[in-house]
């Protein structure tokens, strides 16, 4: 059913929920990524467990919860890490390469080609690829932040249409199903709203370091980039090619009928937006109805502070997101213009990028 799969491992899902990788779940996830891969499948692995495989390494010790710590272990830990996926995919006699990333290498454009030209040549030549955050190096301000939302960025990458989102729950359920007996798993989710995601919780759900809230984050990223997601539990008996072949396992968010093209993926997915536009209701019809871009006299206010071609985040007059571009002007500049018809902005900035605050071209509706 799918040619392309990426497949999310979490800690937890390593672990077992244990201090140490699970090697004998390791190799029962590399056989089923085996099968697929003998049958002519593209299957990209997404794993945590690089800062677990350092402590385990290290002797388990009791360390202070620094960054500069978690970068040791990391450290310490991806190569072993690494050596764990090689020696259990050379039982198959396939070969495995490495990728580090972290948000600034899909937040520059050139980067971000590069990471994708690398990824295919990896494809082609039917290497399976081992995709972790760069942990050792990577700070708040270059930290995709969790492998969740890694693997949805690595998804869009790879143009792959399946991600997989293994984790130690069976799915995404109505409610908390640890603390709630009623709790009923979703089968399919084709809304991703406000009111869901509040259903899901934040970090505090348990499940790895993001929890289900950043499931639902990597699904959206990941559905509008062409790629079927499916939230699954682990831990179930030949997971991987049975949710590959169909069967109805956990919780699946179907691709958009419409995915979006390259440009506007990389737009969406790899830059965090820097600022906000506040637009008036006129603005925001003409946004979501019309397909128009968005003029300056439309905009109410101009949050935060941002530079001539940042992303910026497009809030109607609820504050609901609307849609998130790449600014023609900056922050200074759009104080100074907002309000104002197109033909005043060289009156009054003694310049012209445009008659458009944000092009429609790059835009896209949230």
């Amino acid at each position: 059913m799918y040619q392309r799969i990426v497949v999310k491992l979490g800690t937890s899902t390593l672990t077992g929920g244990t201090p140490r990788l699970d090697r004998a779940y390791m190799v029962d996830i590399v056989r089923q990524c085996a099968a697929l891969h003998a049958e002519g499948r593209d299957v990209i692995i997404c794993t945590s467990g690089a800062i677990a495989a350092g402590r385990e390494r290290l002797g388990l010790p009791e360390l202070p919860a620094t960054v500069t710590t978690k970068q040791m272990l990391a450290a310490v830990g991806q190569s072993r890490l690494m050596m764990f996926y090689e020696s259990f995919f050379e039982i198959y006699g396939i070969h495995v390469g490495q990728m580090l990333l972290t948000r600034a290498d899909v937040k520059d454009r050139g980067r971000f080609l590069n990471a994708r030209d690398m990824l295919q040549a990896l494809l082609e030549y039917r290497i399976v690829p081992i995709i972790n955050e760069n942990d050792a190096v990577a700070t708040a301000e270059i930290k995709v932040g969790d492998n969740d939302n890694l693997s949805a960025l690595v998804s869009l990458l790879a143009d792959a249409d399946l991600l997989l989102l293994l984790t130690d729950q069976a799915g995404l359920y109505t409610a908390d199903p640890r603390s709630d007996p009623t709790a009923r798993l979703i089968p399919e989710v084709r809304t991703i709203d406000k009111d869901l995601r509040a259903q899901a919780g934040g970090s505090g759900s348990g499940l790895g370091v993001g929890g289900m809230a950043t499931k639902l984050q990597a699904a959206d990223v990941a559905r509008r980039a062409g790629a079927d997601v499916v939230i699954a539990a682990g831990r179930e008996p030949d997971v991987i090619r049975r949710v590959v072949l169909g069967e109805g396992l956990g919780t699946r968010f179907p691709a958009l009928a419409v995915p979006l093209e390259h440009r506007k993926r990389w737009i969406f997915a790899g830059r965090t937006p820097k600022g906000c536009l506040v637009v008036d209701d006129g603005a925001a019809q003409a946004l979501t109805r019309a397909g128009s871009s968005l003029l300056p006299a439309g905009i109410h206010a101009v949050e935060g502070q941002f530079e001539r071609g940042d992303t910026v985040s497009i809030l109607g007059p609820g504050r609901d997101e609307l849609a998130r571009g790449i600014a023609r002007y900056d922050s200074r500049e759009l104080d100074e213009i907002i309000g104002h018809r197109s033909s005043e902005i060289a009156g009054r900035l003694g310049h012209d990028n445009g008659p458009v605050a944000v092009h429609r071209n790059d835009l896209i509706l949230v």
